[in-house]
């Protein structure tokens, strides 16, 4: 049930009113991430109020879905024993994502206020690489044994399900805690009672190793329509699962980065209107002063033709438009060969199966563009606008525009399957870098042609 305005209103006038015991009261009623969105409205000791009235169960909750600098200041206003008692709700994955974007200090202030094994089970956690599926896993899954029946299995699922981020998903391994295989809820509750988990478990279960990237991780989650993922390590033990959750959180901030950097900016999970503008501006600067620097490629091409332009100075009306298309070309391209590779539908390997579709994208695409550009100058141009543009010019115009956008195509696709191939980012080779070059090869392709069909000298 969503907090609607005017309920909202109504919690406020609460609050105001000091009613503190009714305002929470009213909350509880809602979903803990609409409870959440509540609490960032609100002033600091107003929330610490409301929070602490919280049952302690879904405050926890509330507390996950919040954002990391208002948990960072209630976690300052809270007692050790608070400290200790919402860490003890959360789920193990939810603390750690919390503790990977807190500062030292609480960090630490955490660790002293949690239980031993607690303690031991987060600085583990914490070792794992930040991107990795270590990282994103949590431990709190149901395991089974193969010899179980399906009526124990419902006894185990009924002791131990609370305190467990899933059992949708229930996992099968053996004394050694080696994964043999899964079975659903579903499944279960559907079996004879005395039926055998060896019987109806899934043997062949899709998982991942600790150190694997969460980028991966997503795709998997995509391919095979997962809601849970169990993580095993190098001899295939049951150390944990990642949930579906998680992954969209992933599959986000994966998103958010690539268009950051398809946009030749320096990647950030912070959010924009809680970002300084000098913070924006450093993260930007740097990816514009290297197109900037770039880009003088351009003006030495043009340096290099200027008796061409002088020669015939309708030449360069023509400029424009002409590195306009082909960095729009390009960045067609770009766009959906990037995210091709992001989904795992490309891959380096098929570079002459995508330059062949390029080359062919780009042939139409410039034949159409090459023939409406004709019809344009002699219709709008020539007779409108009385430009008299000599013919000879007019093919040197439009054959210019084809080869382009050819050009720009495959330049386009090729550049981010050479990135991969590399293993960089292939957002990195987006629309910025690949207008440059093409400008750069326009140009040259439209002197070029000027001077050999018109008799100009460079």
């Amino acid at each position: 049930m969503e907090v609607a305005e005017m309920e909202v209103e109504k919690i406020y006038e609460l609050i105001k009113n000091r009613q503190y015991v009714q305002a929470r009261n009213a909350l509880i009623e809602y979903n803990e991430v609409d409870i959440a969105d509540f609490f960032e409205r609100l002033e600091n000791k107003e929330l610490i109020r409301i929070f602490r009235l919280l049952p302690k169960e879904l405050s926890a909750e509330v507390f996950s879905y919040l954002p990391n600098e208002l948990r960072l200041q209630m976690v300052e206003s809270f007692s050790d024993r608070e400290v200790s008692d919402i860490m003890n709700e959360l789920f193990l994955d939810d603390t750690i994502d919390f503790l990977e974007e807190m500062p030292a200090n609480v960090v630490r202030r955490v660790l002293s206020n949690a239980n031993p094994k607690m303690r031991k089970l987060i600085n583990q956690f914490l070792t794992y690489p930040e991107d990795s599926a270590g990282s994103l896993m949590t431990i709190e899954y149901v395991a089974l044994k193969k010899d179980m029946t399906a009526s124990q299995a419902m006894d185990i699922i009924r002791k131990t399900g609370v305190d467990k981020e899933t059992i949708n998903t229930c996992y099968v391994v053996s004394p050694r805690r080696e994964l043999e295989g899964a079975i659903s809820i579903r499944n279960l509750i559907l079996a004879e009672p005395s039926q055998k988990i060896d019987s109806i478990m899934q043997p062949h279960v899709i998982s991942v190793k600790t150190q694997d990237d969460q980028e991966q991780i997503a795709m998997l989650f995509r391919k095979y329509s997962l809601s849970a993922m169990p993580v095993v390590d190098n001899e295939n033990r049951l150390v944990g699962i990642i949930t579906i959750d998680d992954i969209v959180e992933v599959i986000e901030q994966e998103n958010t980065e690539d268009m950051h950097k398809m946009a030749a900016i320096e990647p950030s999970e912070e959010e924009y209107l809680k970002t300084g503008s000098f913070v924006l501006a450093r993260r930007r600067i740097i990816w514009l002063f290297v197109l900037m620097v770039s880009a003088t490629f351009t003006g030495n091409i043009m340096r290099g033709y200027e008796n061409v332009l002088a020669a015939s100075a309708i030449l360069a009306s023509f400029i424009p438009m002409l590195m306009d298309t082909g960095g729009n070309a390009g960045s067609q391209s770009a766009t959906l060969i990037i995210r091709g590779i992001a989904l795992g539908q490309i891959a380096s390997r098929d570079v002459f199966r995508v330059l062949l579709k390029e080359l062919t994208v780009g042939f139409v695409a410039g034949i159409v563009l090459g023939a409406a550009n004709f019809i344009k100058i002699l219709l709008v141009d020539n007779m409108i606008f009385k430009a008299n543009i000599p013919i000879t010019l007019v093919w040197v115009v439009c054959l210019s525009v084809s080869l382009t956008v050819i050009l720009s195509k495959v330049v386009g696709a090729l550049l981010p399957l050479l990135a991969n191939k590399v293993r960089l980012d292939p957002a990195i080779m987006a629309s910025p870098i690949i207008t440059t070059i093409v400008d750069a090869g326009a140009l040259i392709i439209y002197f070029t042609l000027a001077v050999n069909f018109l008799g100009l000298f460079a």
